[in-house]
């Protein structure tokens, strides 16, 4: 489900999404507009349900579910009508009660906003603490990673999470890394430090929340705290951290907080020529992910299909 319909990205995604069969795609807002502007742009969107939730029959219902989530909060029955007339507020309520598989919105709203409207109506995933975030990046260089693809995280949502946020997020992305890049998860958590060759209590907050993260999840195969070279390149990982199962195969990189997440992604992209996918979001009882405010129709198209295969998991 697209809940920025207005937006011109949008329809050409949708359009591009039914043209090619990848799955059924449900528009909000009002029809006549949305199929004008469609016209307009020539995005193809004849045969895609458009939903216009100030006329939907499950405003109503929506709005009472609404309500009874966020009323020890302090918000009103006309406040939460309010917000649910907000197609983003809508759709994660579509979500929420099983009548999408799953939305993408964010070309027009924030991280922020996209991630308030999914935390406030699906929720958090039972055993999580947090929401977070991932890319998926696919490199020229098929010798890094899993055939040249690996999964950051934290890039996009916690700008400074303890040892016990960073272990919840390290079990989280390993689990998409299972689930999208089909193989066996090897979790770097990064640092500076490599296995002790610094000494400072950010190098101490990454190796506990190694140490969580196995304790949480014994079988997955998790190290840290490991520098990039030492996760990536074989011959550095055998010589920096030998005996570690992880060390010069990761495929699955946690960063140490938003700041490095963010700044390494976009490196990647843009200096090593990488393709970003993302931000996908996680920890969510339900799919609900994120777009980049300057992305593009095929930006949407790809996150909609992760969005899909996050889906086809059997709901929590």
């Amino acid at each position: 489900m697209l809940p920025e319909a207005m937006d011109d990205r949008t329809l050409l995604a949708a359009s591009q999404l039914h043209r090619e069969n990848l799955m059924e795609v449900t528009l909000l807002g009002h029809g006549d507009t949305v199929r004008k502007r469609a016209r307009e742009i020539n995005a193809s969107i004849e045969n895609v349900a458009v939903l216009d939730p100030a006329s939907s029959i499950d405003m109503e219902r929506f709005t009472t579910l609404y309500y009874e989530k966020m009323r020890a909060k302090g918000i009103t029955r006309d406040e939460a009508a309010r917000q649910m007339k907000q197609p983003l507020y809508f759709g994660a309520m579509m979500v929420s009660t099983g009548m999408s598989d799953g939305s993408v919105a964010g070309a027009t709203n924030t991280t922020a906003e996209t991630v308030r409207a999914a935390l406030r109506c699906i929720g958090l995933q039972p055993g999580c603490s947090l929401v977070s975030s991932f890319f998926m990046m696919l490199l020229k260089n098929s010798l890094l990673g899993h055939q040249g693809a690996l999964l950051f995280a934290d890039c996009a949502v916690v700008p400074t999470p303890d040892a016990s946020q960073l272990a919840d997020i390290a079990i989280a992305t390993a689990r998409n890394t299972r689930l999208l890049l089909d193989t066996e998860p090897k979790v770097a958590l990064l640092s500076f430090s490599t296995k002790g060759s610094a000494q400072h209590p950010l190098v101490d907050k990454v190796v506990e929340a190694v140490r969580t993260a196995r304790e949480r999840n014994p079988k997955l195969q998790v190290d840290g705290e490991l520098q990039t070279d030492a996760a990536l390149v074989p011959t550095v990982g055998s010589m920096k951290a030998p005996g570690s199962l992880v060390a010069g195969s990761a495929n699955t990189l946690i960063f140490p907080d938003l700041q490095s997440g963010n700044i390494a992604y976009k490196l990647v992209e843009r200096m090593a020529g990488a393709e970003a996918i993302g931000p996908i979001l996680q920890g969510l009882r339900r799919p609900a992910n994120d777009l980049s405010r300057g992305c593009k129709p095929e930006d949407i198209v790809n996150t909609a299909v992760i969005t899909a295969l996050q889906a086809s998991r059997d709901p929590i």
